[in-house]
């Protein structure tokens, strides 16, 4: 991790499960399941870098992306550059030894299904903040594209959505700085989370408070009887 920046996937964790944006963010843990080798295995392709053109659209793949003001780093998986007619548009962003002006729609890939959680809109969200930040120009939309159901799901980036990723940021950056983690929360969630098994969310817990009690009990109960 760049030192003082956080992962952009962290946002993600974190609308997930903040015990879990933790264990992986603070606590430096990570398991593989199907679920995350599918979804390794999807990104293998953007991984891999590179641009190509497609006509009026320029496709960049593995694209880094950083946020200073929001404390973000990362990579995009595709960041698709369409050509503006309007040279003067604050829609279209300069690109260095490229000709015209160019508006970026940033393109997550996703192994399922859209969620009813927002976790995968607030990720993409910050990568357009950081593209607005590397670039200089204002985004107003991008793409979700879902394994299940091959299709794109269209994000539009309104005020709303900008707020809460910004509330996500900052509270990633608080756990992190903290450097602790949340208790688990026992729901259906944990039955799909790769790191259950060190979690233990589903494991008897004890009150050390009421430990502490009874073993002062026990003990002034000893000494009477002596």
């Amino acid at each position: 991790m760049t030192a003082d920046l956080v992962p952009l996937s962290a946002l993600q964790h974190l609308l997930y499960c903040e015990r879990q944006c933790a264990l992986i963010h603070v606590e430096r843990v990570w398991v593989e399941n199907r679920y995350t080798a599918e979804g390794r295995l999807l990104h293998e392709r953007s991984d891999a870098g590179g641009t190509e053109s497609r006509g009026e659209v320029r496709i960049a793949r593995g694209l880094g992306l950083r946020n200073a003001r929001l404390g973000l780093v990362g990579r995009a998986d595709v960041v698709e550059l369409h050509r503006v007619a309007d040279e003067g548009s604050a829609a279209g962003a300069e690109l260095p030894g490229v000709e015209g002006r160019w508006r970026p729609v940033p393109v997550e890939y996703k192994r399922g299904r859209p969620k009813d959680r927002r976790c995968d809109e607030v990720q993409l969200c910050a990568q357009a903040l950081c593209l607005e930040e590397m670039l200089g120009v204002e985004i107003s939309e991008g793409a979700l594209f879902y394994g299940k159901t091959r299709r794109r799901a269209r994000v539009v980036f309104d005020e709303a959505l900008r707020e809460e990723t910004e509330r996500a940021a900052a509270r990633v950056r608080e756990i992190v700085e903290a450097g602790e983690v949340p208790p688990p929360v026992a729901d259906e969630r944990c039955t799909r989370c790769s790191l259950v098994e060190i979690c233990l969310p589903f494991a008897p817990r004890h009150s050390a408070k009421r430990y502490l009690e009874r073993a002062r009990s026990a003990a002034l109960a000893e000494e009477g009887a002596g």
